[in-house]
């Protein structure tokens, strides 16, 4: 099985290496991953300028490739060929910060996962609540473990697994939960600035989001310390406001 690991947090983030170690026994691990931060980048496809690769490192020392693409670049780059053999599977993470809700329109390493999906791949995107002290180690353990769960069952088409880790203890298994996409509450704000030319300019800033732990969502497994595993489907049709619709008379003059 020949397993491509990517991010967004860039190929010297040290989540990126614990999980390209932690899969190496399972099969072929090639990393692809973008030279800078693209967090919260959402799916980004370059079509208006080149796309470079360069040899690199891991944080572990382990090589890879870097590119100055965005993460569903590195997938788009290592499906097309770059690798020279095919790609089974593809991993994103691990992310330091858990994606809920609707955080998994903006997340690069969610979106990585989906250009995975959308070329026929199975894929998952990984997030450690807590990236500091096991949460790496323990969102790879979890990773392995459904990497090959996977490999067993396969996943439906144009499907990605969206897990999140929470912070465990050291003798604390790790629980799968598998749920729902929450809801997510973004407290942004605008804040308005002048340069020396007394010309405006913003910045988008606030608060860290806050959740509603609904039962059965993604929020509420990690309130309950439980590792949450969404399925996501690319088709994001909302098929009870398609019935609405049609019962509309509209008249365009």
């Amino acid at each position: 099985m020949h397993i491509l690991v990517t991010n967004d947090d860039g190929v010297a983030a040290p989540g990126l290496a614990a999980l390209a170690e932690t899969l190496r026994d399972l099969g072929q691990v090639s990393v692809v991953a973008p030279d800078r931060n693209w967090s919260a980048s959402g799916h980004v496809k370059t079509m208006h300028k080149p796309l470079r690769l360069e040899p690199a490192r891991t944080a572990a020392g382990a090589e890879a490739l870097a590119t100055n693409g965005a993460p569903s670049d590195c997938v788009a780059l290592a499906v097309l060929g770059v690798l020279g053999s095919p790609v089974d599977l593809v991993v994103a993470g691990i992310n330091p910060r858990a994606n809920l809700g609707h955080d998994v329109t903006y997340s690069g390493t969610v979106t990585a996962a989906m250009e995975a999906a959308i070329w026929g791949l199975p894929a998952m995107a990984v997030s450690a609540v807590d990236g500091e002290g096991h949460g790496y180690h323990d969102a790879a353990r979890v990773a392995r473990a459904l990497v090959g769960a996977i490999a067993r069952h396969g996943l439906p088409p144009m499907t990605v697994l969206n897990v999140n880790v929470p912070a465990l203890a050291a003798d604390q298994p790790a629980v799968i939960a598998v749920t729902t996409q929450g809801l997510r509450t973004y407290a942004d704000r605008l804040v308005r600035r002048e340069d020396p030319s007394g010309r405006a300019y913003y910045w988008i800033t606030g608060d860290p989001p806050s959740d509603t732990p609904e039962p059965g969502t993604d929020a509420d497994a990690l309130l309950a310390g439980k590792v949450s595993v969404t399925p996501l489907g690319l088709d994001l049709t909302h098929r009870a406001a398609a019935e609405l619709l049609r019962a509309w008379r509209i008249d365009v003059p």
